[in-house]
């Protein structure tokens, strides 16, 4: 069955907003924009529209711009999918939690301009943004019929690959908080080296802010030595399913281009581009991570059947 190409199309935008709310929200974090528009929320500094530009308000106004925006292409696309593909099993629950998180990100959001938030609430914030973000991806995808272009409707996961997908799954979320934790207690620079803290004196972390830093560092450094593992494990037993074949390639090359930014953000003592970057890729690869849970609900599917 091909859906209505405007339907297509509206995902995609979706799909695109949701991604420049997730960068949009990590520009704020960078650039210490979250009180452009002071204490005052849904209006900036009083007014609906600000009166005075400057860049802390502009990235902060853009930035809520745009999620309000977003939020009303979400919640259609929620409505349009329920209506038209609500027969398949996943698209009512990725439709809820494409809307719910989404809503949940603003009112952190909200929360932190009107009363403040705790460092360890903040961290949340993106994470929170990210689960939507997988959401409407995967809605984007059915609607595009990936399953069947890509053999998914033959795809059979053994045990192996399956504790492997969700565990990681699971734990790439760990690696997201402890990065956006790196952000919200500034420790970002806290390290001047890579890999290690200090490169000349090597030893435990000395404070917090040195801990939460190399913590990231060594959860970073465990996703990509797992998902390296996975790979190779994909590589030798399916060839034959190119879905995971090729899935779990792509995800090994986003992760070992996700520890090469981290690496270039700390020697480039923070360029926001590829700050920027960094935030990027994990969004992709959490993105293609949840496809590849959604496999497995496919893999059992096909296993029923046979």
């Amino acid at each position: 069955m091909q859906y209505s190409k405007y339907m297509k199309w509206f995902a995609v935008a979706a799909t695109i907003g949701m991604l420049l709310i997730l960068l949009g929200g990590a520009l704020v974090t960078k650039t210490d924009s979250g009180m452009g528009c002071g204490r005052n929320w849904p209006d900036c500094n009083g007014s609906l529209i600000p009166k005075e530009i400057t860049t802390e308000v502009l990235i902060e106004f853009s930035h809520r711009v745009v999620t309000g925006a977003v939020s009303f292409l979400i919640l259609i696309l929620t409505v349009w999918s329920w209506r038209v593909l609500g027969h398949i099993r996943e698209v009512k629950f990725l439709s809820f939690m494409a809307l719910f998180f989404l809503i949940a990100q603003a009112l952190i959001g909200a929360a932190q301009v009107l009363w403040g938030q705790g460092d360890f609430i903040l961290a949340l914030h993106f994470g929170i943004s990210l689960i939507s973000f997988a959401a409407v991806l995967l809605l984007t995808l059915i609607i595009f019929e990936v399953d069947q272009k890509f053999d998914a409707d033959k795809v059979i996961i053994g045990n192996t690959l399956k504790r492997h997908t969700i565990g990681v799954t699971i734990y790439s979320y760990l690696v997201v908080y402890t990065g956006a934790l790196v952000r919200h207690t500034n420790a970002s620079l806290i390290c001047p080296d890579w890999p290690l803290c200090n490169n000349k004196d090597i030893g435990l972390p000395a404070n917090f802010y040195e801990w939460v830093q190399m913590g990231h560092r060594f959860a970073a450094g465990l996703i990509y030595v797992w998902i390296l593992f996975i790979a190779i494990h994909a590589i030798k037993h399916y060839k034959e399913q190119r879905v995971l074949y090729w899935g779990w390639i792509i995800a090994l090359i986003i992760v070992s281009l996700q520890v090469l930014a981290g690496m270039a953000v700390v020697l480039s003592r923070l360029n926001i581009l590829l700050a920027l970057l960094h935030s990027l890729l994990i969004t992709l690869l959490f993105g293609l991570l949840c496809y590849m849970i959604l496999l497995l609900s496919r893999s059992r599917q096909n296993q029923k059947s046979k």
